[in-house]
């Protein structure tokens, strides 16, 4: 890990680091829902050798904001050990990863692990985590789909797309499922969406992001799916074989271990909130 590396970025680029100053400050709790060792150690480094004022620039971390970013990461490892289950020697595929440790948490000393990034996030990332012989990393934006070509889906592969798609469009979403399916026949992609929101301008373009801290703002999200429309994914391509919805783990505390859980058994609040979920995709 570098001591000395500035780190500058803005727009969607700016919020791996929002999610990791999160992240890590989940990890340094007794009762943390993810431990995650290697978060806490970054944010520390970067903070103390002037790299990125933290602090100044999101305030200080949101205990449910933090525990809800904890908790998707740690969906999304269970997806991840879940899939390494099955095929220990398989790829996985982090979409815009940018400063996520998930490697670090489900490591099972196999897999191949494939990092794809914008060139500036991805600079950042490799001055600040090591990357082993099993890491690999490719500068190229997600949704161009020449970042599918040498990855060989013999011995499986799932693509991970954490924190990401909400900044795409939706004929962009639509794409990049297309592709994944037709790239990668037996495989999966894991994502995350955040729901529609009553009175939200028709144009993606118009549409400001949510306030999560004192003067920082997160991007426009232009693409927002509720959870009854799921079943619509299976459009966009005809490789899509299944659409699994993948619950959250339980939290700590009265909103993510008590009414989180109890969402699910209610209809309208089930609809709109925010979802993970695993596609399949048919064998050849």
């Amino acid at each position: 890990m570098a001591a000395n590396t500035a780190v500058a970025l803005d727009g969607v680029p700016e919020t791996m680091l929002w999610t990791l100053y999160q992240r890590a400050a989940e990890a340094r709790r007794p009762d943390t829902v993810l431990p995650d060792p290697e978060a806490v150690a970054l944010v520390e480094a970067v903070a103390e050798t002037g790299g990125f004022a933290f602090t100044e620039r999101f305030g200080h971390p949101h205990p449910l904001a933090a525990q809800a970013l904890a908790l998707r990461a740690a969906c999304f490892d269970s997806v991840v050990r879940q899939f390494l289950d099955a095929y220990p020697d398989g790829t996985v595929v982090s979409l815009g990863e940018g400063l996520e440790t998930a490697f670090w948490r489900c490591d099972n000393g196999r897999v191949s692990w494939l990092t794809v990034d914008l060139p500036e996030p991805l600079a950042v990332r490799h001055s600040l985590l090591p990357h082993g012989s099993r890491q690999h990393t490719l500068a190229c934006d997600a949704r161009d789909p020449a970042w599918t070509a040498g990855i060989d889906p013999a011995r499986g592969v799932l693509v991970l797309a954490q924190g990401l798609l909400m900044y795409f469009r939706p004929p962009e979403v639509r794409d990049l499922i297309a592709s994944c399916a037709e790239h990668f026949p037996g495989g999966g992609l894991v994502f995350d969406a955040v729901p529609r929101t009553p009175g939200r301008p028709a144009d993606p373009a118009a549409r400001r992001g949510p306030p999560v801290a004192r003067g920082y703002r997160l991007p426009p999200m232009p693409w927002r799916m509720n959870a009854r429309q799921r079943p619509a994914l299976a459009t966009a391509h005809p490789a899509v074989a299944e659409i699994r919805p993948v619950e959250l783990p339980p939290g700590r505390g009265l909103l993510w271990g008590t009414a989180a859980p109890r969402v699910e058994r209610l209809p309208v609040l089930r609809n709109r909130r925010p979802t993970v979920t695993l596609l399949r995709f048919a064998s050849r």
